[in-house]
């Protein structure tokens, strides 16, 4: 069975907005997800969790790390800033804000979520710079800064009108040879993750996964075959609902 979007070329962001407007409900949160690619170990891997099934919003269901944009990850300092295209790319219709400070915030995000989830920390030693900012207190200890230079945005997706919970989420993608760090336990202080693997991207399609998560593996794995390094200036799937219909822009 094939997973990918349907479409029609009448059916644009101008169709979106009509139906998110004709549809008033919850506006979609910013957030962030991120792919940890192991590819120093033989065929790929990616590093997925199961949400914890006290979750309201897809409980049990295996997922990357990830979570809602904070006001404080648009204050996090850096050593080195987004790839410009990656940049130009992320304020294409930003729809909650899109000054440099949110869009560096978007990929602070996920590097926060993904310690938190999985207890591992994106970044690099300094000794230069403090982040000083609650919530990244283990960076500090560690000196551990973010870079974002090796981030590269390879999806977005907003969730369906309707939904008691909506975001408009950015999937980013990064090397796992940017982890600096990662705690003893194997996992993260907040618990919302368990049964964390490293998987071939064949066998985490075989998961019970989100929809949109599917279909963002089958992206991955062709772009993994096309575009191994990851250019930034390869175009950028982004996915919407349109009634019934999953959409597929190309930023």
């Amino acid at each position: 069975m094939s997973h990918s979007p349907t479409a029609h070329p009448a059916l644009t962001e101008n169709a979106l907005t009509h139906w998110d407007s004709k549809h008033k409900g919850i506006r979609p949160k910013d957030a962030s997800t991120l792919i940890i690619l192991d590819r120093e170990h033989g065929e790929p891997k990616v590093l997925m969790g199961r949400r914890h099934m006290r979750h309201r919003f897809m409980p049990g269901m295996f997922v990357f790390p990830g979570g809602r944009l904070d006001s404080s990850d648009r204050i996090i300092p850096f050593t080195q800033d987004i790839n410009p295209e990656v940049k130009r790319k992320l304020l294409h219709k930003a729809k909650n804000g899109s000054s440099d400070a949110r869009m560096r915030g978007l990929i602070m995000c996920a590097i926060r979520e993904t310690y938190e989830e999985a207890g591992l920390f994106l970044g690099e030693k300094s000794d230069d710079i403090t982040i000083g900012t609650e919530g990244w207190e283990a960076f500090d200890e560690r000196s551990i800064v973010p870079n974002l230079e090796p981030f590269r945005f390879i999806a977005r997706a907003i969730t369906p009108p309707g939904r008691t919970r909506r975001f408009d989420t950015r999937f980013f993608a990064v090397d796992s040879k940017h982890i600096a760090d990662r705690l003893p336990e194997g996992t993260g202080p907040t618990g919302e993750l368990e049964d964390l693997h490293w998987l071939t991207i064949p066998k985490a399609k075989e998961l019970e996964l989100p929809r949109i998560t599917l279909e963002i593996l089958d992206q991955l794995e062709a772009r993994l075959k096309l575009d191994p390094d990851f250019s930034p200036n390869v175009p950028t799937p982004y996915y919407y609902m349109v009634g019934r219909s999953m959409m597929q822009d190309q930023i």
